[in-house]
C-alpha cells in the first residue's frame, strides 16, 4: 500500500513547526477565509469562485444539508489512539478529505494550481487538477506527484483519446471524469461582477485592481511577468494552446452528445484509476460501476450547474448503496469536521472541498492552504473524540439524527 503521509500531515501537528503569520492566526475556520479572500480578490475574481448558477438554490441547499443531521455519540470510549488516516485505491491519506478541481485558480493566488496541490501534498491528502486550470498539467504533477487530473471531455473520440493520453505520459496515475456539463451553465452572476474568459479590460476591473495592490502585484503582474498572459492549456492533447479567443481556450465543443459509451471507450484506453463527477441519481451510479469505473463523487458542481439538483448529501445514501462496492466520494458544501463526518456517515468513503482551499491560497498561498487543511483536520480529530470512535471508518447512520423532515 502506497502512503502519502508525510511528518507534517499529523492530525495533532498541524501548524506546530513555525509561526503563523498574524493574518493566518486570524483564520479560525474555513469561512474566515471567505470574507479575507473577497477583500484581497478583485470583483470579477471572487464573483466567479463565489458564484453559482441562476438563484443560487443549489449553493443553499448544499450547505443546508448538513443542519437536517444531528449527532448521537457515544460516551465513556477510549479514544486515546483515534486516526482519521484513511485508504483511497490503494493509498493511505492522513485525513477523509482532499482539494476539489476548481478552474482558473492561477488568477485567485500566483501558481495557485501548484499552491494547492503542493500543499495537499505536503498534508498528505490528494487534489484534483481543474481540466480548466491555467497552468500546463506537466508542470502541477512535476510539482506535486501524486495530484489527479479533473477532465473536461472535448465531443470529438480523438480529441478525448489524445487528451487522456497527454494526462498519462504526464504521470497521472488518477482520471476523474465530469460529466454533468453537457451544456454551460446559466450564471447570471458572471456577468454582473464582470467576469469572462479571458478577462476583459474594463473601468471596473481596473479600478479592482489598483484598489487590490497585493492581488494586483502579487498575483496578476507576477504571473504576467514570469510566465505571460495565463490561459486554459488543458483540454487539449498537447501544451501551448495558441491564445487567438475565447473559443480556443477551452475545447468544450459538443458535450451534449458524450454519452456512457465515451466512457467504455476511456475505460479500454485509461490504464489508472478511473473515476465519474458529477453522480446524483442512483442509475447512473450503477451504470457508472457497469462500465468500469473505480469510483464516483457525488456531486452537483458546487450549485455551478442545474441550479435546484439535489444536494449531494441527500442523494448519498441512495447513490452509495446502488454503486455496491465501488467507492463512493461527495463534494459540494462541505466547510466543518462535522459535514466530513456527517458525509462519510451517509456512505461516503471521502470528501473534497472546494471553494475554503481557494480562498485560503488567495489569502496566505501555500501556508494558507496548510493552515486551512489543518483546521480542517483538527475539527475532524476533535468531533472524532466527542463522538466516541477512533477510525473514521466507525462513522456510520447509528451517530447520526435525523432533525428535521425532507423537504417538500
Amino acid at each position: 500500500m502506497t502512503s502519502l503521509l508525510s511528518s507534517s500531515a499529523s492530525p495533532r501537528a498541524a501548524s506546530a513547526h513555525r509561526p503563523l503569520p498574524r493574518a493566518l492566526a486570524r483564520m479560525l475556520s474555513l469561512d474566515d477565509f471567505e470574507a479575507a479572500a473577497k477583500r484581497r480578490l478583485p470583483r470579477p475574481i471572487f464573483g466567479y469562485v463565489a458564484g453559482a448558477a441562476e438563484d443560487n438554490q443549489s449553493l443553499r441547499g448544499n450547505r443546508n444539508a448538513f443542519t437536517q443531521y444531528a449527532f448521537s455519540p457515544r460516551v465513556l470510549v477510549d479514544v486515546s489512539r483515534r486516526t482519521q488516516q484513511t485508504e483511497l485505491f490503494g493509498r493511505r491519506y492522513a485525513s477523509p478529505f482532499g482539494i476539489a478541481p476548481m478552474g482558473i485558480s492561477a488568477l485567485s493566488a500566483y501558481r495557485g494550481d501548484i499552491v494547492l496541490a503542493r500543499a495537499a501534498r505536503e498534508q498528505g491528502i490528494p487534489a484534483i487538477l481543474s481540466g480548466t486550470s491555467l497552468i500546463p498539467l506537466e508542470d502541477v504533477i512535476r510539482a506535486a506527484p501524486g495530484t489527479w487530473f479533473q477532465a473536461y471531455l472535448p465531443g470529438d473520440p480523438q480529441r478525448i483519446d489524445a487528451l487522456v493520453e497527454r494526462a498519462r505520459r504526464a504521470g497521472y496515475e488518477t482520471l476523474v471524469l465530469t460529466v454533468d456539463i453537457p451544456v454551460s451553465a446559466n450564471r447570471e452572476n458572471n456577468v454582473r461582477t464582470g467576469f469572462s474568459t479571458p478577462l476583459k479590460p474594463s473601468l471596473r476591473l481596473a479600478w479592482d485592481g489598483l484598489t487590490r495592490p497585493r492581488w494586483l502585484a502579487g498575483t496578476f503582474m507576477r504571473t504576467l511577468l514570469a510566465h505571460g498572459m495565463p490561459h486554459f492549456e488543458n483540454s487539449f492533447a498537447t501544451r501551448g494552446a495558441p491564445i487567438v479567443s475565447s473559443s480556443v481556450l477551452r475545447d468544450f465543443s459538443a458535450r451534449d452528445h458524450l454519452s456512457w459509451e465515451h466512457v467504455a471507450r476511456i475505460r479500454r484506453q485509461w490504464p489508472g484509476t478511473l473515476i465519474i463527477k458529477g453522480i446524483l441519481h442512483p442509475q447512473d451510479a450503477a451504470l457508472a460501476r457497469q462500465h468500469g469505473a473505480d469510483g464516483i463523487i457525488v456531486s452537483n458542481h458546487g450549485g455551478r450547474q442545474l441550479d435546484g439538483a439535489v444536494s449531494p448529501l441527500r442523494a448519498l445514501p441512495a447513490v452509495a448503496e446502488a454503486a455496491g462496492n465501488m467507492t463512493v466520494m461527495m463534494d459540494s458544501g462541505v466547510r466543518r469536521g462535522s459535514d466530513v463526518l456527517k458525509a462519510l456517515a451517509l456512505g461516503a468513503s471521502f470528501v473534497f472541498v472546494g471553494r475554503p482551499f481557494n480562498y485560503a491560497a488567495a489569502v496566505g498561498g501555500e501556508a494558507g492552504v496548510s493552515h486551512a487543511i489543518g483546521l480542517l483536520r483538527a475539527e475532524v480529530d476533535r468531533n472524532m473524540a466527542m463522538l466516541g470512535i477512533n477510525h473514521v471508518q466507525e462513522m456510520g447512520p447509528d451517530l447520526l439524527v435525523r432533525e428535521y423532515p425532507h423537504p417538500a
